[in-house]
């Protein structure tokens, strides 16, 4: 199956996971997913996944929020043996929550200025 196809399903799953669970139940579901044994063409699938998120996004029938961006990212991300950290935050003033998706430390696939813009909650 694709990327793109794989990135389109997540995207599914996600809302149906949402319709039946709260967010606590996401969150720990991140939480315990394994990243795949690393392969030897690991950046390569990182920026395969990414490209595939992004266009899944585009062509998704509804609009996908950070939330939803994120915990796609980060589960194809760690399917394909990277060790992505789904990263909550928020600014205080206006009051602003985001999520993103880090690799080692460095927001991946998000605007350059997030990690100053956003105080961390929580890394899962």
């Amino acid at each position: 199956m694709t990327l793109f196809v794989q990135a389109l399903c997540a995207l599914f799953a996600y809302d149906v996971i949402c319709a039946c669970c709260r967010f606590e139940t996401i969150h720990s579901m991140v939480r315990r997913w394994k990243v795949a044994r690393k392969n030897k063409n690991a950046q390569d699938a990182f920026e395969r996944v990414c490209s595939a998120v992004n266009y899944a996004c585009i062509w998704y029938p509804k609009q996908s929020l950070c939330l939803q961006r994120s915990f796609v990212t980060t589960y194809l991300l760690r399917r394909h043996g990277v060790d992505a950290r789904m990263v909550l935050g928020a600014q205080k003033i206006p009051f602003q929550a985001h999520a993103w998706v880090e690799v080692n430390g460095r927001a991946v696939n998000e605007r350059s200025d997030v990690q100053a813009t956003y105080s961390v909650w929580d890394r899962c």
